[in-house]
Formats: C-alpha cells, structure tokens, sequence
C-alpha cells in the first residue's frame, strides 16, 4: 500500500474526524441501561455478535458493492444500496445517525477535493459507509483494506462508547477491543463471499434497544 493512500485511511479511520461518530453508541446506551451489558465479558459478546450479525451480513457487503459502483461511476447502483441500507436500519435514530455521518464526511470530503461528494452533502439517500466507499476509491484505497479500516473504525467508536457507559477502564476497553478486532479479517472475507440475496441484519436485540432508546429519559448519546 502506498504511503499516501495508506495516510489517507490513517486520517479517514481517526477518532478526530469531524463527521460526529462519537455522538452515537447506535443501541448500546440501551442496552447498558437495560442491563444486557455490564462488564468487560458482556461488552465483548454484545460487539461479537454486532460484528458477526450486522457488519459481517450488512455493512460490510454493502460497501464492497458501493465501493465497486463508484469505481464504475455507477450513480444509480449506488443510490440503490444507500437506499437498502437506510431500509436495513432497525430504526430512525440508526436511519438518522447513518445519513448525519454520511452527510459530515461528505463535506469534509469536498473540502478536500472530492468533487463528487458535493451532491450527497445534503441528500436524503446518503450514508456513512456509502461516503467510506466513495473516500477509498477517490484516495485510491483498495477495496479490502478500506473494508478493514472502516470497521476497525466502526469497533472503535463502540468501545469508547462502553467505557462511558459501563463504564470498563482503559485496559479492560483495550483487551474489548484486540480481542473483537480478531475476528474482523474473518468477517471481510465472509463478506466478500456474501450474495446479493443474503445480506442483510439480523440483530433483534439490538433493534429492540435502538426502539426503547428513542424514549429513553436520560441519555448521553443521539442513537
């Protein structure tokens, strides 16, 4: 990997990104507060089975194709899979979260050349891992390994989320998070694998926690 396109992931994957990840635990502030995680044992299973059942099955496959459509300047596949996405989504704070992040990076990236990222900076059909695709192909980031950064990335901002809310302590969120990112390399190359007819979530638990969180009194986070 070249060092520009290498340094481009490096800034696309910081914690410093100006898109707002931070702001969105996407079901886990739930999921705390009804006592499905306590620890460092069921954080680690909780992002297991985010990992196994919704990136591995949704996310992930999503953006190979995404990141192919946009490399064959293919505008209305696009659209299409932005469209499934948004539909996949387990409820309208994870529909909103999705396209708010979508949004912020699509400006940030036609702050920084990306012409095409222009058109999505206020589109009703935009996504975080739709703007992803669109970063890896404009900064020459091979599919694959934009893949692996997007959902290191992902797992990231989820364990940082747990240790506000747990709260774990700084080597419990670490040990959360090497062991989860374990299983990330397996996930990709299960995706890739993926047809069109089978991808898709199948998380209940963390479809019913993304519901109850939309009423939920007291929170820290937007989903």
């Amino acid at each position: 990997m070249e060092a520009a396109a290498l340094l481009r992931l490096l800034q696309l994957t910081s914690p410093a990104l100006p898109i707002g990840g931070f702001a969105f635990s996407q079901g886990l502030e739930s999921a705390v507060t009804l006592g499905h995680v306590t620890d460092e044992p069921t954080s680690e299973r909780w992002l297991l089975g985010a990992l196994q059942f919704g990136q591995t099955r949704l996310d992930l496959p999503v953006f190979f194709r995404l990141h192919a459509a946009f490399a064959a300047g293919d505008g209305a596949r696009v659209e299409s899979w932005c469209h499934y996405l948004l539909a996949s989504r387990e409820g309208e704070e994870r529909q909103l979260e999705d396209m708010h992040v979508g949004r912020a990076l699509a400006r940030l990236l036609s702050d920084q050349g990306v012409t095409r990222a222009e058109a999505y900076r206020s589109s009703d059909v935009v996504t975080h891992v739709a703007m992803f695709a669109l970063a890896a192909v404009s900064f020459g980031i091979a599919p694959k390994t934009a893949a692996l950064g997007f959902v290191f990335s992902w797992l990231e901002n989820q364990v940082g989320a747990l240790s506000r809310l747990v709260p774990l302590g700084q080597l419990a969120a670490q040990r959360v998070l090497a062991r989860v990112a374990r299983e990330i390399p397996a996930s990709l190359d299960a995706a890739l694998r993926t047809p069109d007819a089978d991808i898709g979530a199948c998380m209940p638990g963390a479809a019913i926690a993304s519901a109850l969180h939309e009423t939920q009194y007291c929170r820290l986070f937007k989903s």
